[in-house]
């Protein structure tokens, strides 16, 4: 496994981050346990969770299988740098604290997350989307309490905008604190607007990038050449297909000229950005765990960087050269 430093951190996370979004949802809590089992043994360290994912389970439902795992052998979890976030409504009947970054939605919200994923500290909490209504002072006086007693080690972001990361970084720089460290955002070789101003931020902030949906909810994942084999893709998927079929199908002939299955080149294309820390892999099986290990191994040089581009072209570079002089 290779590693890498999160951001402008110390810490030492692995290139590939396992997604948890799918525990309880899609794959059952035994699968799940496999699943992790397998990461660690391979040493994958960096786990990533939020407290509203669980699907069939609930809000909360994939911390609580997380912390189950955990709680089976003690001397996993300093093995593991665990990230989970807070911004979702965890509220059945509508209370109003239960939600977003007040400093009293917080406090809630990590007390809950500490106790489904059964440990005393959180390694990266991540707010899952800017908050409009809660200001700065706020949220760092919150996470400062936090962070001093010893309940979250570091502070990431996801889902927030170049001006955001400013903002959020500038207020952090005024109270003498490290503040955001990491951003989560959505970024593929099919979506790659992030180029324009996010990466950008990340870069001079020194904040690690952890990308969601590296294949584009399975658009980049080989989806033409399964259609073919006779499986049957779901209808929100049929649409993109149509929508990009002659873009898919020139990439996945491209990645065949290169001998890699489509999801290992799309998540080593992620792997040569340098601001890209871990590209957040969110496994339903064992299969799809195990084959993404490839793209530790692929490396893309100039030309198929540049024939990439040319398949799937990004923003033009980054703001304002992008859109004017």
């Amino acid at each position: 496994m290779q590693y890498t430093s999160l951001g402008r951190t110390a810490l030492k996370v692995s290139r590939l981050c396992l997604g948890t979004m799918n525990f309880g949802s899609q794959t059952t809590e035994e699968d799940s346990h496999a699943i992790m089992d397998e990461a660690l043994d391979k040493g994958i360290n960096f786990w990533d969770t939020a407290n509203r994912y669980g699907g069939k389970a609930g809000a909360g439902g994939t911390e609580k299988i997380i912390g189950r795992w955990l709680a089976k052998d003690k001397s996993r979890r300093d093995r593991v740098v665990l990230a989970t976030k807070v911004y979702g409504d965890m509220s059945s009947d509508n209370w109003p604290n239960y939600r977003g970054l007040s400093a009293k939605s917080i406090r809630i919200a990590v007390e809950d997350s500490l106790r489904r994923l059964q440990t005393d500290y959180i390694d990266l909490y991540q707010f899952h989307h800017v908050d409009r209504d809660a200001p700065w002072e706020e949220i760092w006086q919150a996470l400062e309490q936090l962070v001093q007693a010893g309940k979250v080690l570091y502070v990431g972001s996801s889902n927030f905008a170049g001006w955001h990361i400013a903002k959020a970084n500038e207020a952090a720089k005024k109270r003498n604190y490290m503040g955001l460290v990491s951003e989560q955002s959505l970024y593929n070789l099919a979506a790659r607007t992030i180029e324009l101003e996010v990466i950008p931020a990340c870069e001079d902030y020194g904040l690690g990038l952890i990308p969601w949906s590296p294949l584009a909810g399975g658009l980049l994942g080989g989806v033409l050449q399964k259609i073919e084999s006779g499986r049957r893709a779901s209808e929100r998927i049929q649409k993109r297909i149509e929508a990009h079929r002659d873009q898919i199908q020139a990439y996945e002939d491209f990645c065949q000229e290169l001998g890699a299955s489509p999801a290992v080149v799309a998540l080593a294309w992620m792997l040569e950005n340098p601001v890209v820390t871990a590209p957040i892999i969110g496994p339903r099986t064992m299969e799809q765990l195990t084959s993404a290990y490839d793209a530790l191994e692929l490396h893309l040089d100039a030309d198929a960087m540049q024939k990439l581009d040319e398949i799937w072209p990004g923003p033009g570079g980054t703001a304002p050269e992008a859109y004017a002089w």
